[in-house]
């Protein structure tokens, strides 16, 4: 979390905006269609490469140092570009500091692998496997042809936008993107079978890549079972689709391989590496805790109501709820001039209903509030100022009910300082690696773990083990403590 402005909107577009919130808008595919924040002033100046990755970082929460982790990965990367079609390309691998499940390139060969990501994978195969497979990418050079396709379905739309023929127009236009999408699709079966050769010729388990995609199709399910079935973040998922027909086509792949030659999975060795390494959000942007989010750094607390699920990103906590009630908190600044009513009346979002600005505190704190609405959604609107900002709290209901309204004042009262005490016990999620002791199973084991909703799937998910698979003594597993 964040310190970000959403500027002027009005209520029709804070409910897209509460929508996009739910559903994780943003995602970054292979290549160089990518969409990213603005860059840091100081980086204007540089370099297209340099640029590029100053928003890749600006979007994942900057670069995770861990020196022997960062040693481990780039000794596989070599042995890959050792093995690939392209061994004089040169690759460099940064770590992201980001929950996220994702993996990408950029034509220059620069590599991106998410904390996220690290942690779902079990051994050096599987980490292998998207490391060649983002290699193919670049070897096939499928950004610069997808852009080339992506350039076609960009005229076709201005055309029709031309031709004034909203029927004719809107379906070009959609046949347009069925073929871009069906390109896309066609480009990461063919990634997945290029890097499976690759990771294969460099002496690792092919069969690596239909494993961690398998992980991938069912966090994504878990994600789903969590958030409602459109919840989607900075995730692979969102580009890299884990569908059945990519599982089988890398198990195709690795089946067509040659049985001979050295097929480690390495997996102690890669354990051990991910090991004590942060898990889940940044200490510096604050912990999701069930329904409470707290941050240390900027020293608050609050409690989303009953039945919600939060999601801490980079730019708000965002909240929702089945039934049709969504959240979002973030932070702004404000001038110390400006009284939270003037703030609230300035526009920032439209259609405020007329006498339901009010001023109110919350634990001492200065405060106010007010209604909106729009065509499908009742939004109550807090604004709450602490430690020289002002905190923004959109509550967003389908059907306006007495009940809902009462949970969001209740919520909003939560808000409260924490004390010093309080803020040096909190402390961030960490992978643990164990040995599996005889007696272990995957439901006392998962029971060692901090509090998670799905807790045995959960833990089956982490360590890529099958609903009804057993656990092996000596094996080594992880598990997420505090």
């Amino acid at each position: 979390m964040w310190k970000g402005d959403l500027t002027r909107k009005g209520v029709a577009g804070a409910a897209a905006m509460m929508a996009l919130a739910v559903a994780g808008c943003a995602s970054i595919p292979e290549g160089r269609q990518i969409l990213l924040p603005d860059l840091p002033k100081n980086a204007e100046a540089s370099s297209p490469s340099v640029r590029e990755h100053q928003r890749v970082l600006s979007a994942y929460g900057g670069a995770y140092e861990d020196p022997r982790l960062h040693a481990k990965l780039t000794n596989i990367v070599n042995h890959l570009v050792a093995a690939s079609d392209r061994p004089d390309l040169s690759y460099k691998i940064t770590i992201l500091n980001s929950p996220a499940v994702n993996a990408f390139a950029l034509p220059n060969g620069q590599l991106y692998v998410t904390r996220g990501l690290l942690s779902l994978a079990n051994d050096s195969a599987e980490f292998a496997s998207v490391m060649s497979h983002e290699m193919a990418h670049v070897i096939a050079r499928h950004a610069a042809t997808r852009e080339v396709q992506a350039r076609k379905t960009e005229l076709i739309s201005n055309v029709n936008d031309l031709l004034g023929d909203p029927q004719v127009g809107a379906m070009a236009l959609a046949r347009a993107k069925i073929a871009l999408a069906s390109f896309s699709r066609i480009q990461e079966l063919e990634a997945d079978s290029i890097g499976v050769g690759i990771a294969a010729r460099a002496g690792f388990d092919p069969f690596g890549a239909s494993r961690l995609l398998a992980s991938m199709g069912r966090k994504a399910e878990l994600y789903a079972a969590s958030h409602g079935a459109g919840g989607r973040s900075l995730d692979f998922m969102s580009s890299h689709p884990a569908t059945p027909e990519r599982v089988k086509n890398a198990e195709d792949s690795a089946r067509q391989l040659p049985a001979s030659g050295r097929t480690h999975r390495d997996k102690a060795a890669y354990l051990a590496s991910i090991d004590g390494m942060t898990y889940g959000e940044d200490p510096a942007d604050g912990f999701v805790r069930g329904r409470i989010f707290l941050h240390p750094r900027l020293g608050f607390s609050v409690m989303a109501p009953e039945g919600f699920v939060l999601d801490n990103t980079a730019q708000a906590v965002l909240g929702t709820k089945e039934g049709g009630q969504a959240l979002r908190i973030d932070v702004v600044k404000v001038s110390p001039q400006q009284s939270l009513i003037e703030y609230l009346n300035s526009g920032w979002i439209e259609k405020i209903e007329n006498g339901s600005v009010e001023e109110l505190t919350v634990n001492g704190l200065q405060a106010a509030t007010a209604t909106a609405v729009g065509n499908d959604w009742m939004f109550r609107l807090y604004v709450v100022r602490f430690n020289g900002d002002v905190y923004r709290f959109i509550f967003a209901a389908r059907n306006r009910t007495v009940e809902a309204d009462r949970a969001f004042r209740e919520s909003i009262q939560s808000f409260r300082r924490l004390s010093p005490q309080e803020m040096r016990s909190i402390k961030p999620l960490h992978l643990k690696i164990v040995k599996v002791q005889p007696g272990d199973t995957v439901e006392s084991l998962s029971t060692r773990m901090v509090p998670f909703d799905h807790q045995v799937e959960r833990f089956q998910v982490l360590n890529g083990l099958e609903p009804d698979e057993q656990l092996k003594t000596g094996d080594f597993v992880k598990i997420i403590v505090e």
